[in-house]
């Protein structure tokens, strides 16, 4: 299994929001904290089982940026990077 790491992008496979878009925002064990800067903030992440989601193994180069500056990701970054993702445009 591909290690899992903060920016990258997941797609609920199960639960009540199941088809819904998230950025991952850490990894402990089975566990990940999903952010989607509307509902699921970074203050207030959902916790999911990796078995319960389809991550996309590459983070947005806007966010690699971020966080290889050692910047904070912010609720507005992720909504961004998830519409452009979600239309299939590149940020």
């Amino acid at each position: 299994m591909k290690k899992l790491g903060t920016g990258m992008t997941a797609v609920s496979l199960a639960g009540h929001d199941t088809g819904k878009r998230y950025m991952i925002m850490k990894a402990e064990g089975e566990y990940v904290y999903l952010a989607d800067g509307k509902i699921r903030t970074i203050e207030n992440q959902k916790k999911k089982k990796v078995k319960h989601i389809q991550v996309a193994y590459e983070i947005a180069p806007e966010i690699q940026k971020l966080l290889d500056e050692g910047n904070e990701l912010t609720n507005e970054r992720i909504k961004r990077v998830l519409k452009n993702r979600k239309s299939g445009q590149e940020v």
